[in-house]
């Protein structure tokens, strides 16, 4: 069914009428109901003339009505899960004849077939510019609030946690979003080029079962008990598909260890994980190093890069571990 900006709509749900403000993307629809406005998608609202004819025809019927057959309603089609998604719809003003952004208006939306409590905060120059939570019923969105296009220079961080509700046997997701001048500017090129109102990112695609906790090796400095033993074929410890090299992930206590043994410890456990990896013919794996100072990351590299059976790896923004993971890729 198709909508314009200005059509009058008709909420499924509560019979509210409202009209139609922006259009988000083929599937989503901004809408306006007594004031508030708010995302919607396709499947939840209809032209509401029906429901005018329906009620005009039934004021003129002064006596009762005869007992007509009903149809069966028609199923709604189900809907499949994708992800949970952070967009951006630009706002434009006119400014000397020209069409240029104003604000940039924020909104999460909920993909999954599950309730998400989620935990929003917008962070600049380390302080807390806007902060919300709540809960997203399952293909549920909200507007969070608009940042002016002038702040997104600044380069605010935008943090996330996410959890399953329904399931507390999943873990909980969270993240920082950063958005590059750059990569701004393609995204409204782009917008502007195609006629799309939103640019979006994919949070997560979905949760993930939490893992069983297992016991930490403890390091020795004084004995050099070496924590991470070499792999060979017999070895029964199961591969891994992603690493946490962060010292508290590898250690029981860390006091008493020095910068360069920290490093020496966590390099000890790439390597430990990369044979293993390479014994179970892993095909790809993930390892997270964390942003810091980018030592600890110039270090996984230099050893990808010796590391013959590793085919290929990169460093790339991701929802669940922004620029702090490296994704490898094995060859065998």
């Amino acid at each position: 069914m198709k909508f314009s900006i200005g059509d009058l709509i008709l909420l499924k749900r509560s019979g509210e009428e409202g009209h139609v403000t922006a259009m988000i993307d083929k599937q989503m629809l901004e809408v306006e109901v007594k004031g508030v406005t708010f995302p919607v998608h396709l499947d939840d609202i209809d032209h509401p003339y029906l429901k005018w004819f329906t009620d005009k025809t039934k004021k003129k019927k002064s006596s009762f009505p005869e007992q007509l057959p009903t149809d069966k309603l028609a199923e709604r089609k189900q809907r499949l899960a994708n992800g949970v998604h952070l967009s951006f719809m630009p706002v434009y003003k006119t400014e000397e004849m020209e069409e240029v952004v104003d604000v940039l208006k924020i909104y999460l939306l909920n993909e999954l077939p599950v309730p998400v409590k989620f935990v929003y905060d917008v962070q600049l120059a380390n302080k807390s510019e806007f902060k919300h939570e709540g809960v997203l019923h399952p293909f549920g969105n909200i507007y969070l609030h608009s940042v002016p296009y002038g702040d997104m220079g600044d380069q605010p961080r935008f943090h996330w946690r996410l959890t399953d509700t329904a399931n507390e046997n999943m873990e909980v997701a969270d993240g920082i979003l950063r958005i590059r001048p750059s990569k701004l500017f393609e995204h409204i090129t782009d917008l502007m080029q195609n006629s799309k109102p939103t640019f979006s990112y994919m949070l997560i695609d979905d949760f993930t079962p939490k893992k069983k906790k297992e016991p930490l090796p403890h390091y020795n400095p004084v004995k050099n008990n070496p924590a991470f033993p070499l792999i060979t074929t017999k070895t029964i410890e199961p591969f891994k598909y992603e690493i946490d090299l962060h010292i508290e992930q590898l250690v029981a206590d860390k006091k008493g260890l020095n910068n360069t043994q920290i490093v020496q410890i966590q390099l000890d456990a790439l390597r430990h994980y990369l044979q293993l990896a390479i014994v179970h013919h892993q095909e790809r794996m993930i390892v997270i190093h964390g942003l810091g100072k980018g030592r600890l990351r110039e270090e996984v590299h230099t050893i990808l890069k010796q590391t013959p059976e590793v085919s290929r790896y990169k460093n790339e923004w991701s929802g669940k571990y922004g620029f702090g993971a490296t994704e490898i890729h094995f060859r065998y």
